[in-house]
């Protein structure tokens, strides 16, 4: 007779008190300091060049930024130096107006905080 296989999940090697659970990689946004999973974040790269640009992938080589999606994060990020000083260079005001405008694409989809709230009041 076979053999039966084991219904262990793939969550890493079996131990003595069962199996590990998979390492999540945090990251911090270097706004609001909050800590949380590394794909819950916005990974902003500064290129080769000196300009920056949003990596969707996590994987562009250079120096990288997380933001949260939050739009208060991505107003500071983009209106004060906190986001020059994270990736040690001195972003040009067309490339502060290009992240903003992507983070406006990213905002434009959702609902607003108020009327979420009134939903569940009522």
């Amino acid at each position: 007779m076979p053999a039966t296989a084991t219904n262990t999940p793939k969550t890493g090697k079996a131990g003595k008190k069962g199996p590990r659970p998979r390492h999540v990689p945090q990251r911090t946004c270097v706004v609001c300091r909050d800590k949380t999973n590394k794909r819950a974040l916005f990974r902003i790269v500064r290129t080769s060049d000196g300009q920056a640009e949003v990596d969707l992938t996590g994987r562009k080589p250079g120096r990288g930024a997380y933001i949260c999606d939050t739009p208060a994060c991505w107003e500071r990020a983009t209106t004060t130096s906190m986001l020059d000083h994270a990736l040690k260079t001195e972003l040009t005001q067309e490339t502060k107006n290009a992240l903003r405008s992507f983070a406006a694409t990213i905002f434009a989809n959702r609902p607003a905080a108020n009327e979420e709230s009134k939903g569940e009041t009522a």
